[in-house]
């Protein structure tokens, strides 16, 4: 197996679910350490049976370790098998955790409901008996960063990020290898971080390759600035994790790391996930959307939106309680689609509510500061109490 960096690191254990930190999952050191040095490294976030049937849930469905078809895996990703919503119920139940989403709130420092899934796959990385055959291959990877294909543009300056990029691992780094390397930021001068971050293939004219030793090899010959800048500040400077089951590696989109060899003939699991800030719509999604899902057979996605919360309804891209696009029309045509499922429309109706009496209330202060109000005021205040009537009828029909 290739050298890969000694310096290990250990996870730090997260928020006990009994402690009384207010319903947080993170100390703050670990977010700390995160939004200064672009890294969290978390053990404990999960339960362990929920860690151990994921994995139960995704293994049988690729490739066994060793076998030619797990020889023919060289790069990332599912092939779409494992992407959110996914066959396993605990990988779908990992994406939306709200240990998770809490985590990623206190890193970005944003309700939950500001937040936006784009990307959550599980897949395996296998070792190999051979060495790469091309530069394309994922088994000893380049360094890099991941923004390139997630985002449309460039990340924002350090101390405004916009998205968290997370790794969860179902293996041990003892059994599997392939220890997931990164260059932590020391701080504002730290040679590997100065802007723009474009000094790696893929990137501004240069070409696009994946391992470690095609692309070094290939800058040394084209960019030798970027070659002797590349191992000086980033292979110099990275440290490994030392990943156990339920091991998590919160990361940004603009932080150094690569994949490094697994051990021959054994094979881990890793989940990819990615949440962005809301407003940050030139993150693009990964996939193909959530709602493709909903006319598969097995309703999975139906089941996940109704069985879930407000809060992970919204980081789907769902309407909040109070969002415009509630009306009386929708509220009911929602509950019609979803009430069968068991999905829970009071929160919704009891916001738009809310409005309608605000919506009135300041219609009644207009006509007491006014003296008069008009026709048209008059109609539309006549609707609007029709429709909260029926409203009533409805409600009291279904008593």
């Amino acid at each position: 197996m290739k050298q890969v960096s000694q310096t290990l690191v250990s996870g730090a254990s997260a928020v006990p679910v009994s402690a009384d930190e207010g319903g947080l999952s993170l100390y703050s050191d670990q977010v700390r350490s995160w939004r200064e040095n672009g890294f969290a490294f978390v053990d404990g976030l999960f339960p362990t049976d929920l860690i151990e049937r994921a994995r139960a849930e995704c293994m049988p469905l690729f490739p066994s370790p060793g076998s030619p078809e797990s020889e023919a895996v060289t790069d990332y990703g599912s092939m779409g098998v494992m992407e959110f919503p996914s066959p396993s119920d605990a990988i779908n139940e990992i994406t939306l955790h709200p240990r998770l989403l809490m985590a990623i709130s206190q890193l970005l420092g944003l309700r939950i409901r500001d937040l936006r899934l784009t990307q959550s796959e599980a897949w395996p990385k296998y070792g190999h008996t051979r060495e790469a055959e091309s530069p394309l291959d994922n088994q000893d990877q380049r360094m890099h960063v991941d923004y390139p294909n997630h985002t449309l543009t460039h990340p924002a300056d350090w101390d405004q990020p916009e998205a968290v990029s997370i790794l969860i691992y179902f293996d041990s780094v003892e059994e599997c290898g392939g220890a997931t390397e990164f260059v932590p930021r020391s701080g504002a001068d730290d040679p590997a971080y100065q802007g723009p971050l474009v000094r790696t293939p893929g990137m501004s004219g240069l070409k696009f390759l994946n391992d470690r030793d095609a692309a070094e090899a290939y800058l040394r010959e084209v960019a030798p600035e970027i070659a002797r800048w590349r191992e000086e500040s980033l292979y110099s400077k990275a440290r490994s994790v030392r990943y156990q089951p339920g091991s998590v590696l919160f990361y940004r989109q603009d932080l150094w790391h690569r994949g490094t060899p697994m051990r021959a003939g054994a094979v881990r699991l890793l989940h990819n996930i990615t949440y962005r800030r809301a407003d940050c719509e030139w993150i693009s999604t990964v996939h193909q959307g959530w709602a493709w899902a909903m006319y598969r057979a097995s309703k999975v996605m139906v089941r996940r939106l109704a069985e879930s919360s407000v809060d992970q309804r919204c980081v789907l891209g769902f309407p909040a309680p109070g969002h415009a696009y509630w009306t009386r029309g929708t509220l009911d045509a929602v509950r019609a689609r979803f009430e069968s499922w068991g999905m829970e429309m009071a929160p919704y109706e009891a916001a738009w509510l809310d409005g309608v009496d605000e919506e009135s209330d300041v219609k009644r202060d207009a006509i007491a500061v006014n003296g008069a109000v008009s026709r048209d005021d008059l109609l539309r205040e006549n609707a609007s109490l029709r429709e909260e009537l029926n409203s009533l009828r409805r409600d009291l029909d279904r008593d």
